[in-house]
Formats: C-alpha cells, structure tokens, sequence
C-alpha cells in the first residue's frame, strides 16, 4: 500500500452517504462497472462513466498495488437494439441466404466494439483487467463460472422466479427490501403504477429474465425454449463470474441506477442468498450538450469518433485528452454541461500544465496532495487545483538543476492519463504510410487502409483526410498528438 494514502471515501449512493473505503480483501480489490452495448458507436455521454471510473482504476492501483485490483467492464452484445441493426444492415444479404442473423450480429458488434476500444484509448483510459461479452456468458460454461441461464435456474428454486407465457419473471415481491438503490417502494409503485400490467406478470415491477425468441431473432437453447436473456441478468451473471458473489464497487452512470442496478441487486442476492451485491454504489451524473439534453432530434447527439475525427462539434476535431480533462473538470457525480467553451477551456489548461511539465526531463514522485484529492471520493477539481499551483511554481523556478515542481506534474499529468511526452515520428515514414493508404482506399480495401490509420493512431499520429479545394482528390494531413 502507497506510504502517501491517508484514507479512501467514496459516495455510496446505496446509502447516501460518503464512507470509508474498506476492501473486503486488500489483495484483491475487486470493482465493476457496467460498459456498452455495442449495437452502434458510443455517444460522448457514455464515455463519462468509462473516463471516471479509470481515475479510481489508476487510484485503486496506486494505493493496493496493479496486482491487487481487478477491475471488469462488460461488453452487452445481445440486445434487441443490437438485432434491429444487424437486420437494417445486413438485411438483404440474411434474405439471400448469404448471412445468418447470428453472424450479421457478430459483424454489427465487433465493429462497433473495435471502434469503442480505439475511442476510449485516445480518451487516455486503461484496459480493464477483464472485458467479457454478454454472448459468452449465456449458457453454462466448461470453467465453471457464473452463466445467465444457470442463475435463472437458481432464482426459480429459492422462489425468487417464475414462468409464464412463455418468459421467465423475477418476482419483486419475494424481495422484501426491493429498491433499496433507488428507494422506491414496491407497494407505492404497483399502487401507482400508470400502466396495464402485462396479464401474466404477478406484480407490475415483474421484470423478464428471460424472453422466447423468434426465428428472426438469436436465441440460445435453454430448459425454457429457444430464448434470450433479459438486459440485468447479463451482469449479475459477468460479475458473479470474476468477482464472486459480493465485490467491492459497482459503478455505472445515474440513469443505471433504475431499473438496471436495482434489479441486478435483486438477481443476484436472491440467487445467491447474500446480504448485498456490492458494498459500494457509485454513480456518475447525467451529461447535457450546450444546455441541452443531448437528443438526435436537437442535432446535439455526438459519438466520441465524431467528436474525435470531425468538425461536427465547433467547427473543429479534439484531442481525446481535452475531451478527458473536460469531464474531469466537473465532480463526477455532478451533472455537466459539455460545450465548446468547456474544451476551449481544457484544452488551454492542458496546454499551460504541458508546458511546464516540460521543464523537467523526467517525472518525479507522485504529489501526496493530488492522491489526497482523489481519495476524498474523486475530487478532481481539488487535484487539478494543485496541478496548476505546480504549474506556476514550475513556470517560477530559477534555481539549478532539476525543476522539482516540474517534475511532480509530469507524474500526476501521467498519473491521471495524460501524455506529457511529445511523440517522436518518422515523417518519411509517416508520409509512405500514408501514401499506401490512399493506394489502398483507391481500391476499396478499406479494412487494410483502416490498419494504417489504426496503427499510425497508436504512435501518435492522427490522420485527417480531406479534399484539394482546387482538383477535388483527396488529400490526407497528420499531427503529433500530445
């Protein structure tokens, strides 16, 4: 454990209140956090949670040890989203017989998948320790690990569960304290319920874990038909697998907290006769673009990529550490208002703490005050704070040798994700690379020309394509990102 930790607090929004951090086994510190549902690429909203929850996946690992903390992100795969868009997409090809439905949803998620991975690494974010796919965790598995059907199995035995028409219902009412996470009461709820209730639901707050599927649809053979899983039986079964049956911490964004997080609790608890799921809650807040909420129907909806490799959003594309430094501005569980003037803002933050951060040839020790900060339930605003008094101080010295302010902000820049080292190209190199690309998009090998970009990416050079305003052709500029 790190000399400089002094006490970790977080919010638990399942008691509403800061408290201690007390691992249940500081050799392994185990932390979950829901992660996307690949049926298109992901909206600047998502990657909130995703940046937030690296800072307490880099702040876990300095205080336990990186061999201590194992941190899980799913990835949902299976989902009626994800199906309605294999269909538009590759709808006439599943006509011809040429592609099966299951295979045209392997091609729609791993897309959109490999498009996330690239889009959060340029976001600065680490690879969790474990990213499993909701398809993999369906049907009991030769490890032994948790799976959806056999934890449906063991809620219908304890009367926690039960079948009709067709599905498979949890029942709300064999949980006495259901709606602890979000405090809704399950009396108040069916009273003032504003809906018909489904005829075959005992309860109106009776949620599906399992669901009969169509031949259009994917579906997995199970005791109760040829059938899918319910959206929040998918993680009760992926967390159970790498973390047991009560971990640490279970983080997600606001709008998870109902129905999805309060039925995961009911799921696996019930199934697994335990006390809590996680003993700790956490919760990023909600996300607005410009003031607004952020709607295809407004035009203010962004996917990262865009926001990455576009002018879309103020007439300009931006680096993916403004855009993490912009969500780090903001406490993570208030809600933020993401504008072009909070990353105009970031992005001459970022510049003047690089810029001093240079002044040093090498990162120095970690600051305690910036560890302190995160502790204090991620209180990054605190952190930065003291990055920008670093920055001063550093911008100030005048003594000889090593500049010790200097060199503390590199380490809590590179700490916090931030690349403080200027990349090093080859520009011969570059320019032949591109060169090969553009032969490649001529011939339509689009996946070929997608690896150079993807690797070029990797060491720091980002491409922008474009056209000659004189002869129309394409064209194709880079830079070194910081």
């Amino acid at each position: 454990m790190s000399d400089a930790f002094k006490g970790l607090r977080l919010y638990n929004t399942l008691t509403r209140t800061k408290t201690d951090f007390v691992p249940i086994d500081a050799l392994n510190v185990r932390m979950y956090v829901c992660g996307p549902t690949v049926y298109d690429f992901a909206h600047i909203g998502n990657a909130r949670p995703v940046i937030v929850f690296d800072v307490l996946f880099r702040l876990l690992r300095h205080v336990y040890g990186q061999a201590h903390v194992t941190y899980v992100r799913n990835i949902t795969d299976v989902d009626d989203k994800i199906n309605a868009r294999a269909l538009r997409d590759f709808g006439g090809e599943i006509a011809a017989g040429k592609l099966s439905l299951n295979e045209a949803i392997r091609r729609v998620t791993e897309k959109t998948a490999d498009q996330f991975h690239r889009d959060v690494a340029t976001l600065g974010c680490l690879e969790p320790t474990v990213e499993p796919r909701a398809t993999e965790f369906v049907e009991p598995r030769a490890d032994g690990k948790a799976d959806m059907i056999t934890l449906i199995q063991s809620l219908i035995k304890r009367g926690h569960a039960y079948v009709a028409a067709g599905e498979v219902l949890f029942d709300t009412a064999s949980m006495p304290d259901y709606g602890q996470l979000s405090k809704r009461n399950l009396d108040e709820q069916q009273a003032g319920a504003r809906i018909a209730v489904d005829a075959h639901k005992k309860n109106p707050g009776d949620f599906v874990l399992w669901k009969l599927s169509t031949q259009e649809e994917p579906g997995w053979e199970s005791p109760w038909g040829r059938g899918r899983p319910g959206w929040h039986i998918e993680c009760s079964a992926m967390s159970a697998a790498y973390l047991g049956e009560v971990f640490d911490i279970h983080g997600g964004g606001l709008d998870l907290i109902f129905p999805h997080h309060e039925n995961e609790i009911a799921q696996s608890r019930c199934a697994h006769g335990t006390d809590v799921m996680a003993n700790i809650w956490m919760h990023n807040g909600f996300l607005q673009v410009e003031g607004q909420k952020m709607s295809k129907s407004l035009g203010n909806f962004y996917s990262i990529h865009e926001l990455l490799e576009t002018e879309t959003f103020g007439g300009r594309s931006w680096p993916g550490e403004v855009l993490r430094l912009a969500m780090l501005m903001t406490h993570y569980r208030e809600p933020i208002d993401f504008s072009v003037r909070k990353l105009e803002e970031a992005e001459n933050t970022l510049r003047k703490w690089k810029r001093a951060a240079d002044l040093a040839p090498a990162a120095g020790d970690l600051p305690t005050k910036v560890v302190e900060a995160l502790s204090d339930d991620l209180a990054t605003y605190a952190a930065f704070q003291h990055l920008t008094l670093l920055a001063n101080e550093a911008a100030e010295f005048d003594g000889k040798g090593e500049n010790p302010a200097a060199a503390s902000l590199k380490a809590a820049l590179l700490f916090l994700g931030f690349d403080v080292g200027a990349a090093k190209v080859d520009e011969a190199a570059v320019n032949k690379a591109i060169a090969r690309r553009l032969e490649l998009i001529a011939a339509k090998n689009w996946a070929e020309a997608d690896r150079i970009r993807d690797d070029l990416l990797a060491q720091g050079v980002q491409l922008k394509d474009g056209k000659d305003p004189a002869t129309g052709e394409r064209v194709t500029t880079w830079e070194v990102k910081r």
